[in-house]
């Protein structure tokens, strides 16, 4: 197993847990813009050492919904092949390979429907199962990851870490005792977004949702939560967060509206969390009329990587491709599946971004998230026992 410091070639300076002060200085601009020719060259030498940075700092995704779709294609009678590869999916192992993601979250998250009709648990004990299916039906491409030594053992293997989460807040059924379930089936992420008690804030059993949480090493994912909720649980983890796919508010059509607004990327720096900024379009462009239908490009994706940098730090900012749905589905311009992220670090590298700035955004600030996430849980176990509090006794509400 792998030292918890889990990169061999570490040219990481985030701090450890609980050092909330670190960063990495900010990379020089450019002083003078290339003639045509030294134009070509330096791309293509930056597309070089964009597949340099990743060979050794794979990319850890932190969305992919492969597993909602697949179990819904399922019931269409649809398989895919994930090594084979699938045109009508933009998620396989050969894209995967030449895209060097090294460790990806499986996304566990179910729709409203499976919420309202009362299914959202078996439905994400149906997607934790077919995820861990897909693990084992592919043992040379996929590993099972349940931290960061696991993660840097699947990289050294060749592998990709599979990480089991988000799953969907409303799927506990507002059962703490469901919560660890999960996390022995080898959930690592909750998505807060959609639970009663994470409403417009949080609820006091919300506040013990969050506390477990810590207790247990799950991390916290705040992506599409409200803003109350984002602040009010920055203010009570102990724990980074985790925006698992989100946008920034400022850079989009509509500001006020969808996206993290700067304030709270400026705690979630505090809380040494991250940020892993969506590649979706729907995201990233909320007003399409104000676009004439024309889809977001990999540029306005840096741009937003540059923003959570500037405003919460480079030690909290990551990628999400938010890939795993059908090709046919909009995509943005240039990442149009998970080939696609080497473009994206050559962009960085022409803007400026030193290598260690590039590896952190790809491998050292998730693999940090998750090291402090372990640590802090093993202390919370000394000290706190598993929780056995109901809502009915905290919220007075009924399940």
């Amino acid at each position: 197993m792998a030292d918890l410091q889990d990169d061999p070639y570490d040219t990481d300076t985030t701090a450890a847990a609980g050092d909330l002060d670190a960063t990495s200085p900010r990379p020089a601009a450019e002083s003078a813009a290339p003639t045509d020719t030294a134009s070509v060259a330096t791309s293509a030498s930056s597309a070089e050492r964009a597949r340099a940075l990743l060979s050794s700092h794979p990319v850890v995704d932190g969305h992919n919904c492969l597993a909602p779709t697949l179990l819904r294609r399922r019931g269409a009678s649809h398989s895919h092949d994930l090594e084979q590869g699938d045109s009508f999916l933009d998620t396989d192992m050969p894209r995967i390979k030449a895209g060097a993601l090294g460790g990806q979250f499986w996304s566990l998250e179910v729709d409203a429907d499976e919420v309202r009709t009362g299914r959202a648990v078996s439905t994400t004990l149906e997607l934790i199962d077919l995820v861990r299916d897909l693990i084992a039906s592919y043992p040379e491409s996929l590993r099972m990851a349940l931290g960061a030594g696991d993660l840097a053992d699947a990289r050294n293997c060749g592998r990709v870490a599979s990480l089991l989460g988000p799953v969907s807040g409303p799927a506990m059924g507002d059962s703490l005792a469901t919560l660890r379930a999960f996390h022995l089936l080898g959930v690592r992420a909750l998505a807060l977004a959609g639970a009663r008690w994470a409403d417009d804030g949080l609820s006091r059993f919300g506040h013990e949702v969050v506390r477990e949480l810590n207790r247990l090493g799950v991390v916290i994912d705040l992506s599409g939560a409200s803003d109350e909720t984002m602040r009010a649980t920055l203010a009570v983890t102990k724990a980074p967060a985790m925006f698992s796919h989100s946008a920034v508010r400022a850079l989009g059509d509509r500001p006020g509206d969808g996206g993290v607004p700067d304030d709270i990327l400026t705690l979630l720096g505090a809380n040494n969390g991250i940020c892993m900024v969506s590649f979706a379009p729907d995201q990233l462009t909320r007003d399409p009329a104000a676009r004439d239908g024309k889809s977001p490009s990999l540029t306005e994706v840096a741009d937003h990587v540059e923003r959570v940098r500037d405003v919460a730090g480079p030690a909290c900012v990551g990628l999400s491709g938010t890939y795993g749905r059908e090709s046919d589905t909009p995509h943005t311009v240039g990442l149009e599946d998970t080939s696609c992220y080497p473009r994206l670090i050559t962009e960085l590298l022409d803007r400026g971004w030193d290598d260690t700035a590039v590896t952190d955004l790809t491998w050292g600030n998730a693999a940090r998230v998750l090291r402090d996430t372990e640590f802090l849980a093993r202390a919370a176990q000394q000290r706190r026992s598993p929780s056995t509090v109901t809502i009915e006794e905290l919220d007075d509400a009924r399940r």
